[in-house]
């Protein structure tokens, strides 16, 4: 993994990102993790107020957002990185604190789908695949938990064998994973969201300050 995340990733990120400022970098990372375009987001001060009431060490996710895609689809997302047991439960625990936070707002604003995406730095699923998506089926017409999806990616099975021609997607979870200054290099040179948060990153250790 990143070695500049590995401490207290969730909180580092959370942070450096969760910013009106820093909401395109945001923007760009959904984009190509979900594959999808995004006409409007705007940060849920959710998970910001809630983390004033956590101790540091709580990974309590990295942002908590609402989309709009340019389909005019609105969608909740949220975002964190993930270790130790009880890997099913944390993810639905978070999912839920991501879905319920919508009750916080007034009636004007449509109940949305939520869809959140996990980091695991250790392997936990026996799939080859580094990237899951676990939705919940219903035989009953009324019950629409097809709305459910959760994302992970376990970093340690990723293998990108070109690294010349990296996808947005490729170029996000390489990041994230860590790799060698040429590669990180080369896509940073790529992408300017990926630029501009590894400048932040590093401006934050330099900068940090014990709380």
């Amino acid at each position: 993994m990143n070695k500049n995340l590995t401490a207290n990733s969730n909180y580092v990120l959370r942070k450096v990102l969760n910013k009106e400022e820093y909401l395109d970098i945001i923007k760009d990372f959904i984009e190509a993790i979900l594959g999808i375009d995004i006409k409007e987001i705007e940060l849920n001060p959710y998970l910001e107020k809630r983390s004033q009431y956590l101790p540091k060490e709580e990974k309590f996710g990295i942002a908590d957002v609402r989309i709009k895609t340019n389909d005019d689809e609105e969608i909740n997302v949220g975002i964190q990185f993930l270790n130790g047991m009880y890997i099913e439960t944390k993810i639905l625990m978070y999912y839920a604190q991501i879905h319920l936070n919508q009750l916080e707002y007034d009636k004007k604003r449509e109940f949305a789908k939520t869809i959140t995406i996990n980091f695991l730095d250790f392997i936990h699923f026996s799939s080859p695949k580094y990237h899951q998506i676990i939705k919940i089926a219903s035989n009953e017409e009324n019950i629409k938990l097809e709305e459910l999806e959760i994302h992970t990616i376990e970093l340690p099975k990723i293998t990108f064998v070109d690294q010349e021609n990296m996808s947005k997607q490729e170029q996000w979870i390489t990041y994230l994973n860590g790799c060698d200054d040429d590669t990180l290099l080369k896509i940073k040179n790529n992408n300017e969201s990926i630029k501009l948060l590894d400048k932040l990153v590093e401006k934050y250790w330099r900068e940090e300050k014990m709380e």
